[in-house]
């Protein structure tokens, strides 16, 4: 089926890596970043080159393109999704991705930065790939494998199915979204547009994993407001609220509680954004669980936190606003059971055994499923994301393409 195939996701990857589609937190533009129409415009005018026709890339940086249907039969129209964007925790500016060919399980030292290492050791997965190709960066930026190996692989399979018109397959929707990585993915999808019943999301790391299950997520922004005054005078009068922010930091557990110190199916709170002057200081928290009502005990354990170090400072007061942000896509993936059935047969298929795992973050996926298209998540390959150690193995990124053709089969054999 594959045999005589020659498979180009990889080559493709190292394209769109090197257009910086980095997002912005701070933005209020939707995308954040006018540089993710870069990669998006390509895209497009690649999926019109192999004669997708309805291949369009609207105003709010979303792709949407169309694979017709080529059987009789009435199959449920599914989407595959990834994002064009890279995260802002690490520079995606000016990526230099660099090939390792045939590699022997040697550590790999970036050229550009030699402190930076990636070993065998820290990453016992790249053992899997000895032999083969592995991407990395050059030591100065991130890779960008979150996503755009995602979005490579669907390009690939694109190019599989049209130039494969055996394989028999229902309409396939394609859609590429921007701002993933600051979690507003989803905040301008046209769901009547696209059209499709149920989603992939590929967005996921090691070869064989199938993730139905995420983090339940909510944001919480805590402002204290002081007591200015006059340094000089400020005796008895001045309450900073620089100050009581720090206190409220130094409060918080130190071996639980929070992203290092938790791991498997534990929650946490954890602090990632702090600013403010002396009068008004405020500090931005992001809170996961797996569990709804655990997530609302973090909550409330926080707000406990901020309120006992208020009382020390009668003079300040303090707003807690709670934001939601996502849920966990499992309650609604255990409502359709077949979609993730599938998905496990088209990895097998593809020569793999399953592994069931929830993901410790979110996706689209997640709120696309409570928007009313369940959507589990698929893997890609992608290692260390977000990090200049960031990697990716050829072969995983091929193997993924593979499952997707399958997973297009079995959908509508069985309809």
């Amino acid at each position: 089926m594959f045999n005589n195939y020659r498979f180009t996701a990889a080559e493709r990857f190292l394209q769109y890596v090197q257009v910086d589609t980095q997002s912005d937190p701070h933005s209020t533009e939707h995308p954040s970043t006018q540089k993710q129409f870069n990669l998006s415009k390509i895209l497009v005018e690649e999926l019109l080159a192999i004669n997708i026709t309805d291949a369009h890339l609207d105003e709010w940086g979303y792709v949407y393109a169309t694979i017709p249907s080529n059987t009789t039969k009435e199959v449920p129209v599914i989407c595959f999704c990834s994002h064009v964007d890279t995260a802002p925790d690490c520079s995606g500016e000016n990526v230099k991705p660099i090939v390792h060919s045939n590699y022997q399980g040697q550590d790999i030292m970036l050229p550009d930065d030699n402190s930076i290492v990636i070993t065998a050791n820290d990453y016992p997965y790249l053992k899997e790939h000895i032999g083969h190709s592995v991407i990395t960066a050059s030591g100065l930026t991130l890779l960008g494998a979150d996503d755009k190996s995602g979005v490579a692989e669907i390009m690939d399979l694109a190019n599989y199915l049209i130039t494969h018109p055996e394989i028999k397959h229902g309409t396939i929707k394609l859609l590429f979204t921007p701002d993933e990585e600051i979690g507003q993915g989803t905040a301008k999808i046209d769901l009547v547009k696209l059209g499709a019943s149920v989603a992939y999301t590929l967005d996921g790391g090691e070869s064989g994993t199938l993730e139905d299950e995420t983090f339940s997520a909510d944001g919480v922004s805590i402002t204290v407001h002081g007591v200015i005054a006059h340094p000089g005078y400020a005796k008895d009068k001045l309450v900073n609220a620089l100050k009581i922010v720090g206190e409220i930091l130094a409060a918080l557990p130190k071996d639980n509680m929070s992203p290092e110190t938790t791991e498997k199916r534990q929650g946490f709170f954890h602090p990632v954004h702090i600013q403010g002057i002396a009068e008004k200081a405020s500090v931005s928290f992001i809170i996961r669980d797996f569990d709804n009502n655990l997530l609302a005990e973090h909550t409330a354990q926080l707000k406990s936190i901020a309120e006992e170090v208020m009382k020390q400072h009668p003079l300040a007061t303090m707003e807690f606003e709670v934001r939601e942000q996502y849920r966990n896509m499992r309650f609604i993936l255990d409502q359709h059971p077949h979609i993730t059935i599938y998905a496990a047969e088209a990895y097998q298929r593809a020569g793999l055994t399953v592994v069931k795992e929830p993901i410790r973050g979110g996706t689209d996926g997640s709120r696309l499923s409570y928007m009313g298209l369940p959507c589990p998540n698929i893997f890609t390959g992608m290692q260390a994301i977000h990090s200049k150690k960031e990697w990716i193995g050829v072969k995983d990124m091929d193997k993924a393409v593979q499952v997707l053709v399958h997973l297009a089969q079995i959908w509508e054999e069985k309809a």
